[in-house]
């Protein structure tokens, strides 16, 4: 986790104090929030690989702090911190998008893996998302997969001008770039029995 951004939300002083320290020396990069308002200022200015966050407090709550989290950045981990006997509000957080939620006082070994294990799967979907903006082109034709529609991998292929033609809605117009301009004139002038400096050159015999 070294290295790692998190935003700790939370109104009592106390524990949004005792948790910084634990998670500061377990090497991630802590930045603190005492309101869920003060929380929803530092997402939208800032980036964050977590946010964990009280769920019930004064103002906005920790539903508010979810919603913003996740707009921001769907990739960004939301953990939620209830106390004791809110189970039941903390599931309706993972309903909307939470990651993991935690009952309070939290034992900061459990506390450590919860979010290691929320970060491998960020890294997951990183790594997902990657390849998905890979856009896949034949080698050997050119031709692009469109997997738009349908299952990843299985999506028809087209030219490149079908494919923006397609997805884009761009006609393509066709011409010819320098270099190819000058092969191809090397290869009429070879064609027609001259060198590339023009010189005409003897016919070879054709040995039957």
């Amino acid at each position: 986790m070294k290295g790692k951004s998190l935003l700790l939300v939370d109104d009592e002083p106390t524990i949004r104090n005792s948790l910084s320290r634990e998670l500061v020396d377990a090497g991630l990069e802590v930045t603190l929030a005492a309101s869920g308002e003060e929380a929803i200022a530092r997402i939208n200015t800032g980036c964050f690989d977590l946010v964990m966050t009280d769920l019930l407090m004064p103002g906005l709550d920790g539903f508010q702090v979810l919603k913003a989290a996740k707009q921001k950045d769907l990739q960004t981990m939301v953990i939620i911190l209830t106390g004791y006997g809110n189970k039941e509000s903390a599931i309706d957080a993972l309903r909307l998008g939470a990651d993991d939620f935690l009952e309070k006082p939290c034992d900061t070994e459990e506390l450590i893996l919860r979010m290691s294990n929320c970060l491998r799967k960020q890294e997951l979907q990183k790594k997902i998302t990657m390849y998905e903006n890979f856009l896949p082109v034949c080698s050997y034709c050119k031709k692009i997969r469109d997997d738009q529609q349908g299952e990843h991998g299985k999506g028809s292929w087209y030219s490149l001008e079908d494919y923006f033609s397609k997805t884009k809605g761009v006609r393509v117009s066709h011409g010819c770039c320098p270099e190819c301009y000058a092969e191809q004139m090397e290869h009429l002038s070879w064609e027609g029995g001259k060198d590339k400096n023009g010189i005409q050159q003897p016919k070879k015999d054709i040995i039957s």
